[in-house]
């Protein structure tokens, strides 16, 4: 990858770049109202990015893979991500972007639970599509944001504008979930294809990874992010990616159980646990019984 252009400030980039600076650690941007700059190589910002696009373009990429820039598309950032531009000029992109920095959110509840919003992790062919209806609730959330950016700054202005973004992410998670349900048919697909990866796994004389099988094992045979992987997985069986592993574990634990030769540190050993007693808590978590309680009922 070519050399890469970091941002530590949304000022630094507006500067070189000819975007309208509303807040130092918060704006919001119309492209159409952008004036014209030229962009191109490799970028990271050390804040969220969030584009809705609206108009086909294929200048940008995330990684080394292009943006799916159809209709009502939203593409979520997260810090020191990075993204290579190919010859593109800001105000012929079509669209709206959103931009905030981690420091806006400290000693908030918002900042506190951020990490709910799995979304920013997601890879970019796991974009949010939204529909007509959704793509106004956007634009109206932006608005109000906006809005409040251009009011003059008092003691209520922070609490305000930090309610309003957590109002549209509640929004974006929302759109998430009706995408996984829209989309039912990749939800069964994937589940399928992860089981089959499980089976695989677990029937291997020698796992492919030392140590525990991890979400990102499998997504990455999936072509997933582990974040989109796990959620996907949650909305069609309630379960998350991490608890189908260890349901798998402690399935592969039972029938080790029965060869009374080995204790139950080996087997522990065996399936990829360090710690003999992280297994014992774990199976019991979900058996109910330690492995020596279950081993002499069975």
């Amino acid at each position: 990858m070519d050399r890469i252009k970091t941002y530590d400030s949304m000022g630094e980039f507006a500067g070189e770049s000819g975007i309208e600076l509303l807040h130092p650690l918060i704006h919001i941007v119309d492209m159409a109202r952008s004036k014209s700059a030229e962009l191109e190589g490799a970028y990271c910002f050390n804040y969220y990015n969030i584009s809705l696009k609206d108009a086909h373009n294929r200048n940008v990429k995330y990684g080394r893979n292009y943006y799916d820039y159809q209709d009502g598309t939203l593409v979520f950032m997260a810090p020191m991500q990075v993204i290579d531009v190919e010859n593109c000029n800001l105000n012929a992109l079509k669209g709206w972007g959103l931009a905030f920095h981690p420091d806006l959110l400290r000693g908030t509840p918002l900042g506190r639970n951020l990490k709910k919003y799995t979304f920013f992790s997601y890879a970019v062919n796991e974009a949010l599509h939204v529909s007509e209806h959704e793509r106004d609730i956007v634009l109206e959330c932006f608005r109000g944001i906006e809005d409040e950016l251009r009011r003059s700054m008092d003691n209520n202005s922070r609490d305000i504008i930090v309610s309003r973004l957590e109002l549209f992410l509640n929004y974006c998670k929302r759109f998430y979930e009706r995408q996984f349900i829209t989309r039912s048919h990749v939800a069964s697909d994937t589940l399928a294809r992860f089981e089959q990866l499980l089976d695989d796994y677990f029937s291997s004389v020698h796992p492919e990874q030392p140590g525990l099988p991890t979400v990102k094992y499998f997504a990455d045979r999936m072509h997933f992010s582990a974040n989109y992987l796990s959620d996907l997985l949650r909305k069609d069986t309630g379960k998350s990616a991490i608890e189908h592993i260890q349901l798998r574990l402690v399935e592969a634990a039972k029938e080790k159980l029965f060869d009374r030769n080995r204790s139950v540190s080996e087997i522990a050993y065996e399936l990829g646990f360090e710690y003999p007693h992280y297994f014992s808590r774990m199976f019991k978590r979900y058996v109910g019984a330690t492995p020596n309680e279950y081993r002499i009922v069975n």
